[in-house]
């Protein structure tokens, strides 16, 4: 056995350690997020190193990252190294930034959906008043009363 072979983990050593499936770290890789080493035989090889970006990654879609949005942090982060405070705390304050975004979206929501359930008409003829002809449809879709906030007042 290599010096080094104690530090590598197959794709199902890293599936089991990490929680993911094989082919979420075969498609993980294929993006750039993770690397291999292939042996003599073309399997796969990671450096148990590859446990803590698959973390990071992990934790970058619990605050609503995109996987492109998780490689360009990881881009901003050593490779050959674990951060420093200093790093990480880089990528934090970008996080948190984001974090922040979301509770206020949720907050929003949450305020809006109260109001519209609580009117309590759950009526499509009274709802046919604050959006005749399908007009907020012009704002984007998806609920945009509910999302961007109250219809305009009717004449």
């Amino acid at each position: 056995m290599s010096p080094n072979a104690h530090d590598r983990l197959t794709i199902g050593e890293l599936a089991a350690r990490s929680g993911l499936a094989t082919s979420a770290l075969r498609y993980y890789e294929e993006l750039g997020l993770i690397h291999s080493e292939r042996t003599a035989g073309g399997q796969r090889r990671y450096k148990r190193a590859t446990l803590r970006r698959v973390a990071f990654i992990r934790a970058a879609q619990q605050v609503g990252l995109t996987l492109d949005e998780a490689r360009a942090a990881l881009a901003e982060l050593p490779a050959e190294r674990t951060p420093n405070a200093t790093e990480w705390a880089q990528v934090a304050r970008a996080w948190q930034r984001r974090i922040d975004a979301q509770i206020a979206d949720l907050e929003r929501l949450r305020t809006r959906l109260t109001g519209c359930i609580g009117c309590g008409c759950l009526s499509l003829t009274r709802c046919r008043l604050y959006n005749p002809a399908d007009t907020a449809a012009q704002s984007g879709p998806g609920a945009r009363y509910l999302l961007e906030g109250a219809p305009p007042e009717q004449s």
